[in-house]
C-alpha cells in the first residue's frame, strides 16, 4: 500500500460510504484517534501526516460497524484487502504473545541450584 493522499482518499471514502464522518481535530488522543460510535464520527489527530492517518485508519476501519453493502465496488475490494490484513496482524500478534507466554514459562520452570552451606567449616 502506498501512503499517499490517493490512498488515504480511498480510505476515507470508505468511511464516508459507510456513513462515518472524518474529522481532523486537536485533541490529547494518545492512539492519534476517538471514535464517537453512536454518532459514527471518527476523530483524528490534525498533526499527523499521511503516513499516520493512512496507518491509523488501516487499524480503525476493522474496527467499525460498516455496512458492506453500501460500499461502491472499489470500496469494498480495499475495504476487504483492509479486513484481511487486520486479520493477519491478529494472528501474528497471538503467534507472538504464545511464544512470549511460553518462553516466559520456560524460563520460569528452571529453578536454580541452591548453593551448599558449609555450616562450622
Amino acid at each position: 500500500m502506498k501512503y499517499n493522499q490517493a490512498t488515504l482518499n480511498k480510505i476515507e471514502k470508505i468511511l464516508d460510504e459507510g456513513e462515518y464522518v472524518v474529522r481532523y481535530e486537536r485533541g490529547t488522543f494518545q492512539s492519534g484517534y476517538c471514535i464517537l460510535e453512536a454518532k459514527k464520527v471518527v476523530v483524528l489527530n490534525k498533526f499527523l501526516d499521511a503516513e499516520g492517518r493512512i496507518n491509523t485508519l488501516v487499524d480503525l476501519i476493522p474496527q467499525l460497524n460498516i455496512n458492506f453493502d453500501l460500499l461502491t465496488h472499489d470500496s469494498q475490494k480495499l475495504y476487504e484487502e483492509l479486513k484481511k490484513k487486520a486479520v493477519a496482524l491478529a494472528v501474528e500478534a497471538d503467534k507472538k504473545a504464545t511464544t512470549e507466554k511460553s518462553e516466559t514459562t520456560v524460563k520460569e520452570e528452571v529453578v536454580p541450584e541452591e548453593t551448599p552451606t558449609h555450616e562450622g567449616v
